[in-house]
């Protein structure tokens, strides 16, 4: 069965699948879509012209020289890697003279902690909502998080990879 354009559009508005609030236009151009209390937009609008900038996947860096090399030890448990795989991005956000407040996309690569063979988002959102949706940082990314078996270091929990615009105000 085939749709006209505009029956289709219709039928999409008027079961609300574009019908979602709208946060208001940034300075930027950049509109970001969201529903709802969670701390992440269900879509980013971004204008053309834009520059795309993707960061590679970031971990933790060692937490606790004394502990073994490349054990949960060394780099603490899901909240602590979270937060300084997050400092990470925005160290090298900022030599791109970009902000954490530019990050569009974010995909959270978790694994479950050994210890509990358990995922602590809870402790990724604590670390998330130090960045993102604050008064301070408002601007909210779309986001994915995955559980996968294992990454790269045995001692990370976590790795982190973002995507981020340079607007032409920029």
């Amino acid at each position: 069965m085939q749709f006209s354009k505009p029956l289709l559009c219709a039928g999409l508005l008027a079961g609300g699948l574009l019908a979602a609030p709208l946060a208001a236009q940034a300075e930027d151009g950049i509109i970001r879509h969201g529903a709802g209390d969670f701390p992440i937009s269900t879509a980013v609008e971004v204008p053309a012209g834009a520059s795309t900038i993707y960061l590679s996947g970031m971990g933790a860096p060692v937490q606790n020289t004394s502990a073994a090399p490349k054990s949960l030890e060394a780099y603490g448990d899901t909240q602590t890697q979270t937060l300084a795989s997050l400092k990470r991005i925005e160290g090298e956000l900022n030599k791109l003279h970009l902000s954490m407040s530019d990050v569009v996309q974010m995909h959270i690569y978790m694994v479950a902690d050994p210890r509990t063979k358990q995922l602590d988002f809870a402790g990724m959102m604590k670390a998330y909502t130090q960045y993102f949706g604050t008064p301070k940082q408002p601007n909210l990314p779309v986001r994915s998080a995955f559980a996968v078996a294992q990454l790269a270091n045995p001692g990370w929990l976590i790795e982190i990879e973002v995507t981020a615009v340079r607007s032409l105000k920029k």
